[in-house]
């Protein structure tokens, strides 16, 4: 009896925070409806399921630190359903959609995809203590699924691209896959504490995007989306162009010294 009590004391001790678990969970759910409604040939359900999973994905962390209720099991639980939401959901979703026709260069193209999401996993969690909340090292893997989700909801709102789309999709495969084990920085939206006091400019300019957002919803996903994945290169090509002007101008300082 002493043993029991002493397990069920220790297990209380290292007890699972239900809230933010709860939008972990709904995050996982929305994975597996998007896979169940790809194989239903229902792809803008698809779609729009892994998008709703970030939104929760986004939510849980942002709701565990503000409750102060993070957790070793809930960094765990939280990779594990992003693995599914957000790797395997949008590769099946894709793959079904539009690489099917590739035979087996579209089923690797949805493996690789896969495989490197999950790699891009293991490396948040593994340099999360010692990273930066300011940048993401790589192309985060929810922003990835959302590209092929935004894609699907693009082209489906203009009606107008027919098989060009499987060759655009299986290019856009290939190059978020590589983009997220990549060591290209992407800003983290994480700084964007949504329970700080903010002035009254950045709510009309809240407003102003969930109003574009509201009138072609398909069509400012695809933007905004594509604007964030060619930011990390553009950036990091700046930035290169920048070091041999910067290094050029130290030289004849150091020689006069």
């Amino acid at each position: 009896m002493k043993r029991k009590m002493s397990f069920r004391k220790g297990d209380t001790k290292r007890g699972i925070y239900i809230l933010p678990s709860l939008f972990t969970s709904a995050n996982l759910f929305c994975g597996f409806y998007a896979i169940v409604a790809a194989m239903q040939g229902e792809f803008v359900r698809s779609a729009v399921a892994i998008m709703v999973a970030a939104v929760f994905d986004n939510l849980d962390g942002k709701v565990a630190r503000a409750t102060h209720t993070e957790t070793r099991f809930g960094v765990e639980y939280d990779s594990l359903c992003d693995a599914i939401s957000f790797g395997v959901a949008p590769a099946v979703v894709a793959y079904l959609w539009a690489l099917k026709p590739f035979g087996r260069l579209g089923w690797l193209a949805g493996f690789l995809f896969v495989a490197c999401g999950v790699l891009r996993l293991a490396r948040f969690n593994v340099q999360k203590d010692s990273s930066h909340d300011e940048h993401f090292i790589g192309l985060p893997i929810p922003a990835a699924a959302c590209m092929i989700a935004a894609m699907i909801l693009f082209v489906n709102r203009i009606e107008q691209i027919g098989v060009e789309r499987n060759i655009i999709i299986l290019a856009l495969i290939y190059v978020l896959s590589f983009l997220m084990v990549s060591t290209i920085r992407y800003v983290s939206l994480k700084k964007s504490h949504i329970f700080r006091k903010r002035q009254f400019n950045g709510l009309v300019a809240v407003v102003l995007i969930f109003s574009v957002i509201a009138y072609e919803p398909s069509v400012a996903f695809f933007f905004i989306g594509l604007v964030y994945i060619l930011s990390g290169p553009v950036v990091a090509l700046y930035h290169k162009s920048r070091r041999p002007l910067e290094s050029e101008h130290e030289k004849p300082s150091e020689g006069h010294t």
